[in-house]
């Protein structure tokens, strides 16, 4: 897929990312991708395995993380689900996912497909220079780029395959190609489902094996392994291993008096791994632009999640705000709006946290029949959220509050199209206009069947015309 899985271009296109913190000054990624000349030292191996995390904020059409109309994960699990209204007061940004009428040249994922499968190349590189490398730190950086790539191809999979839990045939279908070489010229045929999910499980406990239990800032560690992998095992219905890796991870979810703060950047309570960002791009500008009292929104809180939430959830100080948009009312999205006291959105992305872990154990418990464990698991994340917190659910009014506190829990944080897909739902609007009360616009599509093709997004064209071994996914 010549020029098409790898977005072959430059790690300083987000070299600021790691520049933001002290424990980051010191070391830089490489100008280039690594050749054998570049990886001689240890102290080469650490600069290139923050290459392969600046290659998650590479901005324009590879955007994996990196910018805030195309930086495709910080969004569209959420334009695409129930817990967003679009704007009439916007650009109309991603409509076209958000109305489920994206279709093979209309851009849609494009950019997440090439900006992970960029990630996925300098993994690689890293790893292929470092089996001829020995080195004190050598165990820890293999684990780190193979945890990195499993993530990169684990965002691909859910996204333009099927997700294994969604149905019973899952597993056979179509999935995509896992790359496991650092030739940016090979054209490979796509993996079933089944397939592509051993082998990101394989690096991920490969790596949550060798990985250290602290890497510092902005870093993976053994903590944030786990969360992905309980994450991973939850897709595939793996219960047991999924209570198991989320068991293993140490940090507390974070204090309810921490968690406004963590989304204005005061603080990093019970975040596992934050990419940092100091300035070069204004993430919170993927929801709204202006101020407050001068918004200019380009989706708002769905008036069935703002009133979902009660009174005393602390998430809804943290994640909605009222504002004013055209002279009325909105509910608007302020998770990525900016730091404290401002609304640039200028913030960290934080990429996983201790809560996850919680509620994951809380769902692997529950399908395992120990409602005890996962109601007392459920209520590590409910006690610091809630001032007085809902508790004794039993049976499916368990399950039905578990996965109602996922929803609160990562409101706007790239995980409820995935969640509905996985739990194979409908998605299911509420109907209302994009005014605060309810009234105004609504989106123009409201549904989306449970099992349509559309919960797989399609290949791009352009990677169909460069890859003759690929195939699109059924429906398009």
């Amino acid at each position: 897929m010549k020029k098409t899985i790898y977005k072959i271009s430059l790690f300083l296109l987000a070299i600021g990312a790691f520049t933001a913190c002290e424990d980051n000054l010191d070391q830089q990624p490489f100008d280039e991708f690594g050749t054998g000349e570049a990886f001689q030292t240890a102290q080469d191996f650490e600069n290139g395995i923050r290459g392969v995390y600046s290659s998650l904020l590479t901005t324009g059409s590879g955007s994996y993380y990196g910018s805030a109309d195309s930086g495709n994960m910080l969004s569209t699990p959420d334009v695409a689900s129930d817990n967003t209204t679009l704007s009439t007061n916007g650009r109309t940004t991603k409509s076209e996912q958000h109305n489920w009428r994206y279709t093979p040249g209309s851009g849609n994922w494009s950019g997440l497909y090439s900006g992970a499968y960029f990630v996925i190349y300098a993994a690689n590189n890293l790893l292929f220079y470092a089996e001829s490398f020995e080195g004190d730190n050598k165990a820890n950086i293999v684990a780190e780029a193979k945890a990195l790539r499993a993530m990169a191809h684990f965002d691909i999979v859910k996204t333009f395959a099927k997700i294994p839990t969604e149905s019973g045939d899952a597993n056979g279908s179509l999935g995509i190609a896992y790359v496991e070489t650092a030739d940016p010229n090979i054209q490979p045929p796509r993996e079933t489902v089944g397939a592509v999910y051993g082998k990101i499980v394989a690096d991920l406990t490969a790596a949550a094996a060798d990985i250290n239990a602290d890497n510092g800032d902005a870093r993976l560690d053994k903590d944030a392994v786990n969360i992905l992998l309980s994450r991973v095992y939850l897709y595939m219905g793996e219960w047991q291993k999924a209570a198991d890796a989320a068991s293993a991870v140490t940090m507390p979810v974070a204090a309810r008096s921490s968690v406004v703060g963590v989304w204005k950047d005061a603080n990093r309570d019970g975040v596992a791994l934050v990419l940092p960002n100091p300035g070069a791009v204004n993430f919170g500008t993927t929801w709204s632009q202006n101020g407050l009292n001068n918004l200019r929104p380009e989706y708002v809180a769905s008036y069935e999640l703002t009133n979902l939430f009660a009174d005393d959830d602390i998430r809804k100080e943290a994640y909605i705000a009222p504002a004013i948009s055209n002279g009325q009312a909105v509910n608007a999205i302020i998770k990525l709006f900016g730091r404290d006291g401002l609304a640039d959105g200028v913030v960290d992305i934080k990429v996983f946290r201790a809560a996850e872990a919680k509620l994951n154990l809380a769902e692997a418990l529950f399908n395992l029949g120990n409602e005890t464990g996962a109601r007392a698991a459920l209520d590590q994340v409910r006690t610091k959220r809630y001032l007085t917190p809902p508790s004794g659910e039993t049976g499916t009014a368990l399950r039905d509050a578990i996965r109602l506190e996922r929803r609160f829990e990562f409101a706007f944080e790239y995980q409820r199209f995935y969640d509905l897909k996985r739990w194979g739902l409908s998605i299911t609007r509420d109907g209302h206009g994009d005014l605060a009360d309810g009234s105004g616009v609504p989106s123009e599509v409201q549904d989306l069947p449970a099992g349509s093709y559309k919960f797989q997004f399609p290949l791009d064209q352009s990677i169909l015309d460069r890859n003759p071994n690929t195939v699109q996914n059924p429906g398009y």
